[in-house]
Protein backbone atom coordinates (compact mmCIF):
# COMPACT_ATOMS: atom_id res chain seq x y z
CA UNK A 1 0.00 0.00 0.00
CA UNK A 2 2.52 2.39 -1.47
CA UNK A 3 -0.06 5.01 -1.83
CA UNK A 4 -1.09 5.18 1.70
CA UNK A 5 2.78 5.46 2.73
CA UNK A 6 2.85 8.82 0.48
CA UNK A 7 0.51 10.49 2.00
CA UNK A 8 1.42 9.64 5.88
CA UNK A 9 4.46 11.22 4.16
CA UNK A 10 2.52 14.08 3.12
CA UNK A 11 0.89 14.65 5.90
CA UNK A 12 4.50 15.02 7.98
CA UNK A 13 5.74 17.43 5.58
CA UNK A 14 2.72 19.85 6.51
CA UNK A 15 3.35 19.18 10.04
CA UNK A 16 6.70 20.09 9.56
CA UNK A 17 5.64 23.05 7.55
CA UNK A 18 3.67 24.94 10.29
CA UNK A 19 6.38 24.39 12.67
CA UNK A 20 8.23 26.48 10.23
CA UNK A 21 5.66 28.48 9.30
CA UNK A 22 6.26 32.42 9.72
CA UNK A 23 2.97 33.82 10.77
CA UNK A 24 -0.90 33.26 12.56
CA UNK A 25 -2.21 33.16 8.91
CA UNK A 26 0.42 30.47 7.15
CA UNK A 27 -0.60 28.05 10.15
CA UNK A 28 -3.82 28.40 9.65
CA UNK A 29 -3.71 27.44 6.08
CA UNK A 30 -1.43 24.40 6.58
CA UNK A 31 -3.58 22.98 9.26
CA UNK A 32 -6.88 23.74 6.83
CA UNK A 33 -4.54 21.85 3.58
CA UNK A 34 -3.85 19.04 6.32
CA UNK A 35 -7.17 18.81 7.84
CA UNK A 36 -8.48 18.35 4.09
CA UNK A 37 -5.83 15.38 3.30
CA UNK A 38 -6.49 13.94 6.42
CA UNK A 39 -10.14 13.32 6.52
CA UNK A 40 -10.21 11.53 3.29
CA UNK A 41 -7.11 9.87 3.99
CA UNK A 42 -9.41 8.63 6.87
CA UNK A 43 -12.84 8.30 4.92
CA UNK A 44 -10.79 6.13 2.50
CA UNK A 45 -9.57 3.79 5.60
CA UNK A 46 -12.91 3.16 6.98
CA UNK A 47 -14.68 2.49 3.67
CA UNK A 48 -11.95 0.19 1.87
CA UNK A 49 -8.77 -0.69 4.04
CA UNK A 50 -9.96 -1.32 7.61
CA UNK A 51 -13.37 -3.92 6.17
CA UNK A 52 -10.14 -5.51 4.28
CA UNK A 53 -8.19 -5.92 7.61
CA UNK A 54 -11.95 -7.43 9.34
CA UNK A 55 -12.43 -9.66 6.18
CA UNK A 56 -9.16 -11.10 6.19
CA UNK A 57 -7.76 -11.18 9.64
CA UNK A 58 -10.48 -12.76 11.19
CA UNK A 59 -10.05 -12.81 15.25
CA UNK A 60 -7.71 -9.71 15.03
CA UNK A 61 -8.94 -6.83 12.34
CA UNK A 62 -11.97 -5.70 14.61
CA UNK A 63 -9.72 -5.03 17.24
CA UNK A 64 -6.59 -3.58 15.67
CA UNK A 65 -9.17 -1.08 13.22
CA UNK A 66 -11.46 -0.40 16.21
CA UNK A 67 -8.21 1.50 18.38
CA UNK A 68 -7.78 3.60 14.82
CA UNK A 69 -11.47 4.50 14.41
CA UNK A 70 -11.37 5.58 17.92
CA UNK A 71 -8.53 7.83 16.79
CA UNK A 72 -9.86 9.02 13.67
CA UNK A 73 -12.93 10.10 15.92
CA UNK A 74 -10.54 12.05 18.20
CA UNK A 75 -9.12 13.48 14.84
CA UNK A 76 -12.76 14.79 13.63
CA UNK A 77 -13.85 16.30 16.93
CA UNK A 78 -10.56 18.27 16.91
CA UNK A 79 -10.39 19.38 13.07
CA UNK A 80 -13.95 20.50 13.58
CA UNK A 81 -12.90 22.59 16.31
CA UNK A 82 -10.21 24.16 14.59
CA UNK A 83 -12.08 25.00 11.17
CA UNK A 84 -13.32 28.32 12.32
CA UNK A 85 -10.79 29.18 15.41
CA UNK A 86 -8.32 31.80 14.81
CA UNK A 87 -5.02 30.61 14.51
CA UNK A 88 -3.65 33.43 17.10
CA UNK A 89 -6.40 32.58 19.63
CA UNK A 90 -5.43 30.64 23.31
CA UNK A 91 -5.82 26.79 22.64
CA UNK A 92 -5.42 26.99 18.89
CA UNK A 93 -1.84 25.40 18.88
CA UNK A 94 -2.41 23.14 21.27
CA UNK A 95 -5.28 21.29 19.45
CA UNK A 96 -2.98 21.27 15.99
CA UNK A 97 -0.33 19.53 18.18
CA UNK A 98 -3.13 16.79 19.84
CA UNK A 99 -3.81 16.25 15.90
CA UNK A 100 -0.66 15.66 14.83
CA UNK A 101 -0.05 13.49 17.59
CA UNK A 102 -2.74 11.09 16.71
CA UNK A 103 -1.99 11.78 12.86
CA UNK A 104 1.28 10.29 13.58
CA UNK A 105 0.09 7.73 15.80
CA UNK A 106 -2.00 6.33 13.53
CA UNK A 107 0.45 6.14 10.67
CA UNK A 108 3.08 4.07 13.18
CA UNK A 109 0.38 1.47 13.84
CA UNK A 110 -1.27 1.42 10.05
CA UNK A 111 2.88 1.05 8.58
CA UNK A 112 4.15 -0.92 11.53
CA UNK A 113 1.74 -3.08 12.57
CA UNK A 114 -1.51 -3.16 10.06
CA UNK A 115 -0.02 -3.11 6.59
CA UNK A 116 2.17 -5.97 7.24
CA UNK A 117 -0.38 -8.23 8.70
CA UNK A 118 -2.37 -7.34 5.58
CA UNK A 119 0.41 -7.80 3.37
CA UNK A 120 1.07 -11.34 5.24
CA UNK A 121 -2.32 -12.84 3.90
CA UNK A 122 -3.16 -11.31 0.78
CA UNK A 123 -1.19 -11.53 -2.47
CA UNK A 124 -0.20 -8.87 -4.48
CA UNK A 125 -2.70 -8.61 -6.92
CA UNK A 126 -5.01 -8.40 -4.41
CA UNK A 127 -3.24 -5.61 -2.68
CA UNK A 128 -2.99 -3.15 -5.58
CA UNK A 129 -6.59 -3.75 -6.46
CA UNK A 130 -7.30 -2.88 -2.40
CA UNK A 131 -5.03 -0.04 -3.32
CA UNK A 132 -7.42 1.28 -6.18
CA UNK A 133 -10.03 0.88 -4.13
CA UNK A 134 -8.46 3.33 -1.74
CA UNK A 135 -7.58 5.71 -4.27
CA UNK A 136 -10.71 6.28 -5.64
CA UNK A 137 -12.68 6.47 -1.58
CA UNK A 138 -10.22 9.09 -1.19
CA UNK A 139 -10.47 11.24 -4.34
CA UNK A 140 -14.26 11.02 -3.48
CA UNK A 141 -14.31 11.33 0.14
CA UNK A 142 -15.68 14.69 2.20
CA UNK A 143 -13.15 17.30 2.70
CA UNK A 144 -14.21 18.65 6.06
CA UNK A 145 -15.10 17.39 9.70
CA UNK A 146 -18.27 15.28 10.58
CA UNK A 147 -17.72 13.94 13.96
CA UNK A 148 -21.34 12.62 13.70
CA UNK A 149 -20.95 9.98 10.58
CA UNK A 150 -20.66 6.73 10.91
CA UNK A 151 -17.22 5.16 10.95
CA UNK A 152 -17.99 1.99 9.59
CA UNK A 153 -19.87 0.60 6.10
CA UNK A 154 -22.42 1.40 5.08
CA UNK A 155 -23.24 4.21 6.89
CA UNK A 156 -20.16 6.26 6.17
CA UNK A 157 -19.89 5.65 2.36
CA UNK A 158 -24.37 6.52 2.61
CA UNK A 159 -23.52 9.63 4.32
CA UNK A 160 -20.61 10.59 2.44
CA UNK A 161 -22.56 11.48 -0.90
CA UNK A 162 -24.20 14.16 -0.06
CA UNK A 163 -21.42 15.03 2.27
CA UNK A 164 -18.71 15.13 -0.05
CA UNK A 165 -21.10 17.31 -2.87
CA UNK A 166 -21.50 20.04 0.11
CA UNK A 167 -18.07 20.31 1.10
CA UNK A 168 -16.76 20.67 -2.51
CA UNK A 169 -19.28 24.04 -3.13
CA UNK A 170 -18.05 25.45 0.44
CA UNK A 171 -14.71 25.04 -0.31
CA UNK A 172 -14.95 26.51 -3.58
CA UNK A 173 -16.91 29.32 -2.04
CA UNK A 174 -14.13 29.54 0.41
CA UNK A 175 -11.65 30.31 -2.66
CA UNK A 176 -13.71 33.22 -3.78
CA UNK A 177 -13.15 37.00 -2.50
CA UNK A 178 -15.44 37.89 1.17
CA UNK A 179 -17.16 39.90 -1.02
CA UNK A 180 -18.91 37.29 -3.43
CA UNK A 181 -19.32 34.35 -1.07
CA UNK A 182 -23.12 35.62 -0.81
CA UNK A 183 -25.08 31.96 -1.45
CA UNK A 184 -26.99 30.92 1.39
CA UNK A 185 -26.64 27.61 3.46
CA UNK A 186 -30.15 26.51 1.67
CA UNK A 187 -28.66 27.13 -1.46
CA UNK A 188 -25.41 25.16 -0.51
CA UNK A 189 -27.76 22.53 1.10
CA UNK A 190 -30.20 21.99 -2.00
CA UNK A 191 -26.87 21.91 -4.25
CA UNK A 192 -25.60 18.95 -2.22
CA UNK A 193 -29.17 16.88 -2.30
CA UNK A 194 -29.26 17.19 -5.90
CA UNK A 195 -25.67 16.24 -6.19
CA UNK A 196 -26.12 13.45 -3.45
CA UNK A 197 -29.03 12.31 -5.26
CA UNK A 198 -27.31 11.75 -8.96
CA UNK A 199 -24.58 10.25 -7.44
CA UNK A 200 -26.59 7.38 -5.58
CA UNK A 201 -28.26 6.97 -8.33
CA UNK A 202 -25.15 6.70 -10.60
CA UNK A 203 -24.01 4.29 -8.16
CA UNK A 204 -27.11 2.22 -8.32
CA UNK A 205 -26.90 1.66 -12.01
CA UNK A 206 -23.39 0.80 -11.98
CA UNK A 207 -23.87 -1.96 -9.24
CA UNK A 208 -27.22 -3.10 -11.56
CA UNK A 209 -24.64 -3.55 -14.66
CA UNK A 210 -21.55 -5.35 -12.62
CA UNK A 211 -23.65 -7.07 -10.07
CA UNK A 212 -21.13 -10.11 -10.12
CA UNK A 213 -18.04 -7.44 -9.44
CA UNK A 214 -16.96 -8.61 -6.07
CA UNK A 215 -16.78 -5.41 -4.07
CA UNK A 216 -13.84 -3.39 -3.69
CA UNK A 217 -11.77 -6.18 -5.11
CA UNK A 218 -11.81 -8.41 -2.02
CA UNK A 219 -12.32 -12.15 -1.95
CA UNK A 220 -15.53 -12.93 -0.19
Amino acid sequence: MARQSDDHAVLHRLMQQYEAAPDDEARGRIVADLAQRALRHAFAEETVLFPAYRQHLPGHGDELTAHVEGEHQQINDLLEELQDADPAAAGYDDRVRRVFTLIDSDAREEEDVMLPRLQSVVDDEELRTIGDAWEAARATAPTRPHPRVPRRPPGNALAALPLAVSDRIKDGLDRLPRGARRVSSAAVLALAACGGAAVAAGVRRRRRRSVRAPRFGLRR
